[in-house]
Formats: structure tokens, C-alpha cells, sequence
């Protein structure tokens, strides 16, 4: 930080304004280091760009600074010229000479990166006070409704954005970023073989037909009870937390893996950590919850307990969470442990804002799906929310699910990119047995042999691709998911 002599204070928008602090000279150092070594922008390692600058003008310099040197161009105050005689600032300060000045001292050589930084810290210090400013307005504005919960979601998402990416400016960018994005996309989708461009979810055939979990993406994972979304959701959320480990490992960047936020309003933590630890020691969940274990049972526990102490998935179980807390939650997880995939089990457990909430369940699930899906863009990460259905699956013969049958469906399947349900035949098929030796008992017998173990995930929606059914194998006594080996699903079962 540079010392008080350095720094020019300036009172904007009236006296009671606080004042914005810049360094005009730092500005006019790091561009006439630039114009006089253009190489030294490879050591300006910061995310600067123009808006950074307090003098627009100097933004506008180092721009285009920046757009010859990418084009392999000579960036010096001839070359700059014609860029600019056409803005009235630079005339203002004595035109093309301007530019020349900059370039008087050789001595801004040695102070190029001090500057690069001192100017992108103040940039984010500027941006700190103009949210300041906006929160203090708006919390002493009391002309229009009085909602202190909205104000300090928008100041924690304000701050978010400032902490995180340094933004201080608008939100929008250019078409040759976003398709830089595209391009990365579909080269990690290419080395891992032509199928994952997203976060695993652990399962080859999903991870096949959903292309893995993108950024910025809504998910949701539906089903009746027992029909397993919890225990898919946290098979996806443990094996996106151990791709992880195993990636960095082994030194692969982009990781295919990343550390976990499971947000439980369901289950307690050690209710699922005592599922994780029943599917990686092959220890029955109920034997081991009831403590039906044997000493070498125990031992291959401890075992794997062990070997996933450094597993990044972080659990909250807090009950009764708000939309607007588990957001507070959430940016810090990300800022802290950079956490890159968000699970919530489930939706419907949440809480919305609203005061009459409570009367208009519909609207609540609105804002709570409204404010996952921003989440998600915010944080640039996929969450993935559990969703109940409603009991009208039970009365259709068929009992896969359909989009209608989403609880307060609208909203959700308005705001996910993606809805997957779970469907488990062997479920319904265990309810319809009929009486030993009777006539039908024996083909009830033969079907409900061939259907066991058997899981679909029912993929409903996808915004970036086809939908459709992926068959899984489904472990019920270790609430384990996996692909199906060869022959698992051979013949017709209907």
C-alpha cells in the first residue's frame, strides 16, 4: 500500500460523500512502464483491467495497450496515436505529447508491478465504498418497504462479488470470453474422452448422457420416498469430493473433482457420514447403525474412515435453513474452501423470506428455486437440490415420474437446468406380491428376481442435451448406486 503522501483523496457526489481513494501517478507509472517495455505486461499478474483505472482515460490507454500487444503489435506512443486523436480527453491534456511524457521516466521500469497492484487495490477499495454508500442509503430510505433481510442479502452478494472477482463494474463480458469458456469446456470434455465436461457424479452412464455437472447449473434430483435421491446424491457428492483428492494427488488440473458443501435439513452428519462409511467399508448401513457389526467389521471401518479423513466434503446440518442463510453459508464455504459443487437436501425443508410465506406455499418455492438457480450462477458451481413428488404417482399404473409430478412443479421445473428422477420398479414390484403358490405368485417370483438391484434415473429435462433413461444397479443395503456390469439388464422386464 502506498504511504498518505502518495495517495490523493477526492470527495465525490457533495460534501457528506465519502471520499475515493486513487493514485493518479501510480496510473501514469504503470503505462509508461508499459509503452517503454511492453513485456512487463506478462508480469502484470492481477486481473486488471480498464475499469480498475480512476483516470478513464488512462483505462482507455491501457487497453489498448493490451489489445496490440495481443495482436503482436508494437504498443509505444506512436503507435497509440491514431488510437486516440479523436478523444477529446487526451486533448485536453495536451494531446498525442501526453503520451510521450509518459514515457520521460525509465526509473517506472523498476516499480511496474508495485503499481499494477497498488492500482487493483484501490480499485476494490473504491468499489468497497460505493457499496457502503448503497447500503447505508438504502437502510435509511424508509419511502418504500422496510425489508433489512433483502438489504443485507444484496450487501453479502455486492461484497461476494468484490471479495471473489473484483468486480467493480458491471456484470457483463464479451462474447470472445464467454466462447474462450466454450472452448475450454469442450477440450476437458475431449481428454477425458468424450463425455465429461462438467464435475463427475461418479456413474459413467450419467455422466454420459449429462456430459457431468456444469457451473452454474440448477439440478434437481426427485423421487418418491424410498426410491434412493438421497442416497444418489450423496454417492454423486462423495465421489465428486474423492475425484478430487485423487486429481490433485496426482498433480491433474482441471480436476473433474472438487470439494463439497452438503447442505442436510433432512439428515443429521453423522447420519450421513454413517452412510458413506457403510458404502466404502461394505458393511451393511443398518448393521452398522444398529452396531450388528463384527470386531473385523469394525476394523475395516476404522479402515475407511482413515483413508477419508482428508475427503473435502463438508456437511451442515442446521435445520430449518432459510434461502438467505444457506446463500450467506454457501459464499463463505466458497471464499474459504473453495468449495466448487452444492448439494440441499432437501428444497422443500427450506425457508423462504417472505413474511406470509406461510400462506402461499407456491410463491415460497418460487423464491427458494429462483434463489438455488442464482446461487448457482453467482457462485459459478452446480447445486443440486432434492425434490419430493406428489402422491399422484401412486395412483397411475405406471409409476415412473413425470414433470407434473414435482411438488409445486412449476417453478421448479421453470428454474432447473436439469431434472432427474429417480425410479427403483423393484420398490412397487416387493408391494404387489401375491399369496405363496398361488397362480401368479411364480411369474411374480421370476420378475422380481430379474428386476433386482435394478435403479433408472429418469433424465426429465436437460437444457444442454437429450433426455432420456440411464440404467444403474442400485445396492440397497449399502445405499450404493453403481453402473450396471454386462448382462445386469439384459432382457425385457416390463
Amino acid at each position: 500500500m502506498a504511504s498518505a503522501s502518495q495517495l490523493s483523496l477526492v470527495a465525490s457526489g457533495g460534501p457528506a460523500a465519502p471520499a475515493l481513494p486513487f493514485n493518479i501517478e501510480a496510473e501514469k507509472a504503470l503505462l509508461g512502464a508499459l509503452l517503454i517495455e511492453n513485456r512487463l505486461l506478462e508480469d502484470v499478474t492481477l486481473k486488471l483491467d480498464e475499469v480498475h483505472f480512476y483516470e478513464p482515460l488512462h483505462g482507455r490507454i491501457y487497453s489498448q495497450i493490451k489489445r496490440l500487444i495481443d495482436l503482436n503489435m508494437l504498443a509505444n506512443p506512436v503507435t497509440l496515436r491514431p488510437l486516440f486523436e479523436a478523444d477529446p480527453a487526451l486533448g485536453e491534456v495536451g494531446g498525442p505529447a501526453y503520451l510521450l511524457r509518459l514515457t520521460e521516466d525509465p526509473g517506472v521500469l523498476l516499480a511496474a508491478r508495485d503499481c499494477a497492484r497498488q492500482i487493483y487495490d484501490l480499485a476494490l477499495l473504491r468499489a468497497l465504498v460505493r457499496v457502503g454508500t448503497d447500503l447505508v442509503s438504502s437502510a435509511t430510505n424508509t419511502s418504500e418497504e422496510v425489508a433489512p433481510l433483502k438489504q443485507i442479502e444484496a450487501a453479502e452478494e455486492a461484497l461476494y462479488q468484490v471479495a471473489e472477482t473484483g468486480d467493480v463494474s458491471g456484470a457483463t463480458q464479451p462474447f470472445a470470453a464467454a466462447a474462450a469458456k466454450a472452448v475450454d469446456m469442450a477440450a476437458r470434455a475431449m481428454k477425458s474422452g468424450g463425455h465429461l465436461s462438467g464435475l463427475t457424479t461418479g456413474l459413467t452412464g450419467l455422466n454420459g448422457k449429462i456430459g457431468g455437472l456444469h457451473n452454474s447449473d440448477l439440478v434437481i434430483i426427485a423421487g418418491r420416498p424410498a426410491m434412493g435421491k438421497t442416497a444418489l446424491a450423496t454417492n454423486i457428492a462423495f465421489s465428486t469430493a474423492l475425484r478430487f483428492v485423487q486429481d490433485f494427488r496426482d498433480g491433474v488440473s482441471p480436476s473433474s473433482g472438487a470439494p463439497v458443501a452438503f447442505f442436510s435439513l433432512e439428515m443429521s452428519a453423522d447420519q450421513l457420514a454413517n452412510r458413506i462409511l457403510a458404502e466404502q467399508s461394505g458393511i451393511n448401513s443398518e448393521n452398522l447403525r444398529m452396531g450388528k457389526i463384527t470386531q473385523a467389521d469394525f476394523n475395516d471401518l476404522a479402515r475407511a474412515a482413515e483413508n477419508l479423513h482428508d475427503l473435502p466434503l463438508l456437511i451442515d446440518d442446521t435445520p430449518a435453513l432459510s434461502i438467505a442463510a444457506l446463500r450467506t453459508r454457501a459464499r463463505r464455504l466458497k471464499r474459504q474452501k473453495k468449495i466448487g459443487l452444492i448439494v440441499v437436501d432437501y428444497l422443500q425443508l427450506l425457508q423462504g423470506t417472505a413474511r406470509n410465506a406461510s400462506e402461499n406455499r407456491v410463491n415460497e418455492i418460487s423464491e427458494i428455486t429462483r434463489g438455488l438457480k442464482t446461487l448457482a450462477k453467482e457462485l459459478n458451481l452446480p447445486v443440486i437440490a432434492l425434490s419430493q413428488l406428489s402422491r399422484q404417482v401412486e395412483n397411475r399404473e405406471d409409476k415412473r415420474p413425470q414433470l407434473s409430478d414435482l411438488r409445486e412443479s412449476g417453478t421448479i421445473e421453470q428454474d432447473a437446468d436439469i431434472v432427474l428422477f429417480v425410479f427403483r420398479e423393484e420398490y412397487y414390484h416387493e408391494t404387489k406380491k401375491p399369496e405363496d403358490g398361488s397362480e401368479k405368485f411364480q411369474a411374480w417370483l421370476e420378475k422380481a428376481d430379474r428386476i433386482r438391484g435394478r435403479a433408472e434415473v429418469i433424465v426429465s429435462k436437460q437444457r444442454h442435451g437429450a433426455t432420456g433413461i440411464v440404467p444403474l444397479m442400485f445396492a440397497k443395503e449399502f445405499t450404493r448406486f453403481s453402473d450396471p456390469a454386462e448382462g445386469d439388464w439384459s432382457g425385457d422386464y416390463s
